[in-house]
This record gives C-alpha cells, structure tokens and sequence, in this order.
C-alpha cells in the first residue's frame, strides 16, 4: 500500500492550516497582548528544540565542563549575541564542537 495519498492530504491540510491563519491575521487587528506574545514563539519553539540537545545526554542532565555540546553551545550563543551573524554563529559553533569533541575524546 502506497502513503503517498496520505502524506498528500497530510501535507495539503498543514498548508491549508497555516494559509487559513495568515490570510486572517490580515484581515484583523489582533490585540497588542497577543502580538506582544506572539513575537516570543519563535525563540521559544528554537530554545524548546536546541536546550535538550544541549544538556541531555542518555537522559540525564550533564552542566560539566566535559559535556561538548553545551560549551560549543555556549561559544555559539555569544558569538550570536556579539556578532547578530548566523554563518558566523554556525560556523564558530560547529569548529568550538568538532575541537572539543576531539579534546575531550582523548
């Protein structure tokens, strides 16, 4: 059996869903609270989605010095925060990654 129909209509819902809420949103004014929250989802989806892959490992919490990740996290996140360049910030962050993982292998 095929899931080519069912990722179709899948995916034709999704964009119906999301074209259904941008074609409103122009339509109508929303209130300044809900705009104020609004612009807070996007950092929070991204924090919700990289803070585990930062300080989980196996399951367990790990802030050590030899967790990789979060220090290579860390790099990256003040590179941002000086520089407001994303390559710069993927760039320094991938390298901090790469060497610490190979540091802390050793």
């Amino acid at each position: 059996m095929s899931y080519l129909p069912a990722l179709a209509v899948a995916g034709l819902l999704t964009f119906l869903t999301r074209l259904s809420f941008i074609a409103l949103l122009g339509r109508f004014e929303l209130p300044p609270l809900a705009a104020r929250a609004l612009r807070f989802v996007p950092p929070a989806v991204l924090s919700a989605i990289i803070v585990p892959e930062l300080v989980l490992r196996g399951g367990e919490l790990q802030l050590g010095w030899r967790n990789a990740r979060l220090l290579a996290g860390l790099a990256a996140a003040l590179v941002a925060w000086k520089s407001r360049n994303v390559f710069l910030t993927i760039a320094v962050g991938m390298a901090a990654l790469w060497a610490l993982q190979a540091l802390l292998a050793g």
